[in-house]
């Protein structure tokens, strides 16, 4: 299963839209255009199509933590 396969399939599961996906991305820093997803979510067969890398892929698990569960709390000393 390749990257694009599972970020498609976290974006059905979760209901998300393009939208979703770089707000999500933004969280954590990074950042991804309308563009650079759509590449990523068409057929492999496509000419524009773009593989996933993996720290686009990161990024999105990391923020997608972010966005359900809310910030990190900073441990007290």
């Amino acid at each position: 299963m390749s990257n694009n396969d599972i970020l498609k399939k976290l974006r059905v599961a979760l209901s998300l839209k393009t939208d979703d996906i770089i707000t999500i991305c933004d969280l954590v820093g990074f950042k991804v255009t309308k563009a650079e997803l759509g590449d990523i979510f068409r057929n492999e067969d496509h000419e524009n199509f773009k593989p996933c890398g993996d720290q686009i892929l990161r990024n999105f698990l990391n923020g997608l933590v972010i966005y359900k569960r809310g910030p990190r709390d900073e441990k007290k000393q």
